[in-house]
């Protein structure tokens, strides 16, 4: 459904639909916030808004997945968890939807790699994926202190921005004693240098 040229009559409108049977009401909603965000971001930035949006609306697309079928689909995609992933299979969601995304959509590797970053982050993060990476974080359905001041920052700073959601994102895996996956600190690390 995708070339590298990006969207090739993908309608969003079916794309949803599919989510909405396969994700809880509460994940299909964070979906739609991610991508309305995704798109409002791509805008700013000059990115492509259509490619955006769809890389926004199924970045989860695997979130949802049972421990079962998880270990199931990696096993037979060979995907491969490092020890973090291991400890916190809920990570993993973010390699499967890349794979889904490509098995399923032939999305491009832009869109892959927003996906397979969205969740810890990377240092090979170009501009679109941190756009992806800060829609899931600041989409309208996410509430908690200083966010209004976070999304407004996220359209004229893309990168001060990347680094108060990472601080926020450590800081909350801190307090629920969760690992921090050396992305994270890699990226924010080099986005600091």
């Amino acid at each position: 459904m995708l070339n590298k040229g990006g969207l090739e009559k993908v309608e969003l409108e079916k794309v949803a639909e599919e989510l909405k049977r396969i994700l809880s009401e509460k994940r299909y909603i964070h979906s739609l916030g991610t991508m309305k965000k995704a798109k409002e971001l791509a805008a700013v930035y000059g990115e492509d808004e259509e490619k955006a949006a769809f890389a926004g609306l199924i970045h989860d697309i695997a979130k949802e997945m049972s421990k079962e079928k998880i270990l199931e689909y990696a096993k037979n995609h060979n995907i491969k968890m490092d020890q973090i992933e291991e400890k916190q299979l809920g990570l993993m969601h973010a390699k499967l939807g890349a794979s889904i995304a490509k098995e399923k959509y032939n999305v491009d590797e832009e869109i892959q790699n927003a996906i397979l970053y969205h969740t810890t982050g990377n240092i090979r993060m170009n501009r679109f994926a941190k756009i992806i990476y800060l829609a899931d974080k600041l989409e309208e359905n996410r509430n908690y202190p200083g966010i209004e001041e976070l999304r407004e920052l996220a359209k004229i700073d893309i990168d001060n921005a990347m680094i108060i959601t990472i601080d926020f994102v450590l800081e909350k895996s801190i307090k629920l004693k969760r690992l921090i996956h050396p992305n994270a600190i890699e990226l924010r690390n080099y986005i600091l240098r």
